[in-house]
Formats: C-alpha cells, structure tokens, sequence
C-alpha cells in the first residue's frame, strides 16, 4: 500500500458554523457528525474533520489550507466571498486587499474562516500545469 492522505482535523471554535461556512463557500456538503467531528469529504475519500477546540482554549493556531479548484468553482467561490463581504487578498502577506491574483496563468484569492485559518483558492497550481 502506498502511503495517502486520509483526514486532517481543523480546530475552531464552532465546529458546526466553521464547517458551514466552508462547505457553503466550497460548493461542498458536510458529512454526519461522528463523535466530535463534523467532516467535509473530498474526492480521493480524503476528509477534513472539525472539531471544537477545548474550552480552556481561547486562541487558536491558524492554519493554512489551499484548494486547486476549476474556474467555476472559483467563480462560485468568489462570488460568495465576495456577496458576504469577505476580506480577501491577492497574497499570503495579505496585500492586494479585495483583489484575485493571476499566478501562473489561473487566478487565486486568499481569506480567513471564522477562526482565523487562512484560506486559499487556486485554480492552476504552483508552477503552472505539467506539461
């Protein structure tokens, strides 16, 4: 067997509204809560798992979780982002405010969950498609 990626859990706060909010702005559908974990399932059987932070912590680590999407994923995506009057930048350092960049050919937008994790939409990938 080859090793694969599964699952990873993101911490917040709500577990319920964050992975909400990331189904809705991902054209994604949350899956039944197990245990702790609301999951959000993507394709390769890979999962993020939301889970409530302990509540004697007040301050979560962000993260950061970047998705290669289609053009009209991002398309949708962006049009969310942008109807729920989310911050959002060109880059990582947070420059660009309320603008898309144009990497590689694609387009790409980075914004902040309700916890605080750094989200990023791509839709070609660093380097450019393989040729």
């Amino acid at each position: 067997m080859t090793v694969q990626f599964d699952h990873t859990i993101v911490g917040c706060h709500d577990n319920r509204e964050t992975a909400e909010f990331w189904a809705d702005i991902l054209g994604l559908e949350t899956g039944k809560q197990w245990g702790p974990f609301i999951p959000i399932p993507l394709e390769h059987g890979v999962t993020f798992d939301f889970a409530r932070v302990p509540p004697h912590i007040s301050e979560i680590q962000p993260q950061h979780y970047a998705f290669l999407v289609s053009e009209a994923e991002f398309d949708a995506a962006y049009a969310k982002i942008r109807r729920y009057r989310l911050d959002h930048w060109a880059d990582p350092q947070q420059h660009g405010v309320n603008e898309i960049n144009h990497n590689d050919g694609g387009r790409g937008v980075y914004f902040l969950d309700p916890n605080g994790h750094f989200l990023e939409m791509i839709t070609v990938p660093y380097g450019g498609w393989p040729t």
